[in-house]
Formats: structure tokens, sequence, C-alpha cells
């Protein structure tokens, strides 16, 4: 008990961060690079053929731009940090970006994206992690984006959770991981692939780099409906995250030590994901979707009626964050409450 509400203290602590970061004078970084899944997709899936894709009203319902592709009701986490980084702009997708927007930062994430290739592929088309590396390269080559400067942009990574939902606890007759690996055997697979696409990124010039961990996906609406029986956030499917997040945190340390000019850092946004800590931000409804979302499905109905009170709800729809809690998620990581062993405000100085 004291534990879990000396954590959602933090969680409050870290909302009262952003007054402290106003103070800073000027952008912190040359450029802000941003890979990923849905958490930090802002519209590269929108011309894609995929089910994954959220240019649609209600979402963007509180976003000035209206419905772009980003899977929230407003800002995601990416939008946030570039605010907290002091950028004049969001960072732009890489979808219909000139490669003179390198020289300020791209981002490249893909709803449905994940660390395996074949991950998400019954949705239709994504872009794999390793595909957004190599649109990266290609974009700061043409771009003639020089290496110095490379090396003082920040660059954040949110993948690994699609490898689960949309593969690992699919059903076995369209993936077969759950039947070759054990959560442990899983977590060490995937993250011999993350190593392996950082060494690539390494390479192109990335320094200054946040990983962010893979959340309590047990606890999102659709994995409650379909593994916890609907009555409460499914505990197997969290058990099975866990070695992931702490192989993940293992491997910020490894690059740590390993490079020595190399600034990584872990976002741990599974710890903090508690009742107390909810209660404590002000969220009443943590397990229900604010928007409407058909049977069976995971993202809002079109032209739906939504929750009145979305500042109260965690989840938008049945898998993605509500404005509010991504901006929670992004101050917490800005300010250190919840990385290790630096915060994303650090990384722009170091």
């Amino acid at each position: 008990m004291a534990e879990g509400m000396f954590k959602a203290l933090l969680w409050v602590l870290a909302a009262t961060v952003f007054t402290m970061a106003g103070v800073a004078r000027g952008q912190r970084v040359p450029c802000y690079f941003v890979f990923g899944d849905s958490v930090f997709d802002n519209g590269n899936n929108n011309g894609l053929n995929t089910t994954a894709k959220v240019n649609y009203s209600p979402y963007g319902i509180d976003l000035a731009r209206g419905p772009t592709g980003r899977f929230s009701n407003g800002r995601n986490i990416p939008d946030f940090i570039a605010e907290l980084m002091k950028f004049s702009d969001y960072i732009p997708p890489f979808t219909g970006a000139s490669p003179e927007q390198a020289h300020t930062g791209l981002n490249y994430a893909s709803g449905g994206g994940g660390l395996l290739e074949e991950t998400s592929h019954h949705l239709g088309d994504i872009i794999s992690f390793e595909k957004q590396i190599e649109n990266h390269r290609k974009m700061i080559m043409t771009a003639n984006v020089p290496p110095e400067k490379l090396k003082q942009c920040l660059y954040t990574i949110n993948i690994g959770s699609n490898d689960y939902l949309n593969n690992y606890f699919m059903p076995d007759d369209q993936y077969n991981t759950s039947r070759l690996f054990t959560y442990n055997q899983y977590a060490d697979f995937l993250i011999q692939r993350y190593r392996s696409y950082l060494k690539l990124l390494y390479v192109q010039g990335a320094r200054k780099v946040a990983l962010f961990g893979v959340s309590k996906l047990g606890c999102t609406p659709r994995m409650i409906a379909s593994h916890g029986g609907g009555r409460g956030c499914a505990a197997e499917v969290n058990t099975a995250v866990e070695p992931f997040n702490k192989n993940l945190k293992a491997l910020v340390r490894e690059f740590n030590t390993n490079f020595a000019d190399a600034t990584f850092t872990y976002v741990d946004i599974f710890t903090g994901q508690t009742t107390l800590a909810y209660a404590g931000l002000g969220f009443a409804v943590t397990q229900e979707s604010c928007c409407t979302v058909e049977q069976g499905e995971e993202l809002c109905a079109a032209n739906k009626p939504v929750c009145e009170s979305r500042r109260q709800y965690v989840y938008w729809d049945n898998v993605h964050s509500t404005e509010r809690a991504n901006m929670f998620v992004a101050k917490a990581a800005f300010a250190g409450v919840i990385t290790f062993p630096y915060s994303i405000a650090l990384l722009g100085i170091l």
C-alpha cells in the first residue's frame, strides 16, 4: 500500500514539472526522431492499405488539426515531448515529408509496427521497426544531415507491444510464437532483435535515445475482454510482458557501458500503472474506452458518441490512451520520474 501511494505521489510530482521545464531557453536539441507503433504514430499509416489507421472522427476530437492519424483524442506522447523540448511545432510524419525536414526531425512510427516483420500482418500493410530504420537512413543520407548533428539529436522509441498484442497472444492459427516460446524465451528473442536494430541506429548517428518499455497490456480494455474474462486485468499478459521490460532495461545498461559516447535511458510505463497512481492523477475510469468501440473491435467506431468527461478516462479506445494520460507519461519521462538512468530532459543537455 505504501509503495503504491509513493508511486502515485511521484506521478503527481511529474505533473508539476512542466512549470519548471518552461524556464528553458530555446530548442533543447537540434532535431528529434520518433520510432515505434501506434502509441507514437501521427499519420504514417493514413495512406497504407491497413485497418490500423485512424484518420477519421472521433480521433483528434480535442486536437485543433482534427483527425491526423494519431491514435488518441488529442496529442500523443511525442507531441508533448516536442513541446517540452521547445520545438516550435510537432514532429511531422515521415510519410509525405521532404528530406529537408530530416534536419529538424521526423516521426517514422507506424500503427501495428513491431520488432518482428510478421507482427500485425493480419491488419494489412504496416511499417515494421526495421523498415522505419531503413526509412531514416535514406532520409538523413538524402538530406545530408551532418553526423555530428545527428549525435546531438533526441531519439524516442516505443516498440514491442504489438509483438504481444498482434502476435504472441493472437490465435494459434494466425501466429505460432506462443507455441514456440515461453514468456522468457520470447522476451529474449525480441530483445536480440531490438539490440541489432539499435546498433544500426547507433551506426547511423543515434546517441541520445529513450526506450519506452511496454505498458500493462493486460489492463487494456481489449485484453480484459479477450484474456481477462471481462472482469479485470489479464494477469498472464502482464506476466508475459515483464521479462521484456526487464531485458530492455538491461539493454540500456549494456549500451551505456559498451558505447562511451552513448546516452540511453529506459522509460518505465508499466510500474506506474496502478489504481492508486491513476486515482492520484484524477482518473476515475481505468479499464473502459472513452469512445464507442464495436463488439470485437479495438478502434473507435467512426462518428459514434464519445464520453463527455475525457479527462477522467485512461483509455481512448480499447488499446490506446487519452491525451491526458499521454501528457502524464511524457512529463514523467521528461522529469525522470519513470526513467533509468537519465531523464529525457537530461538527454537534451548531456
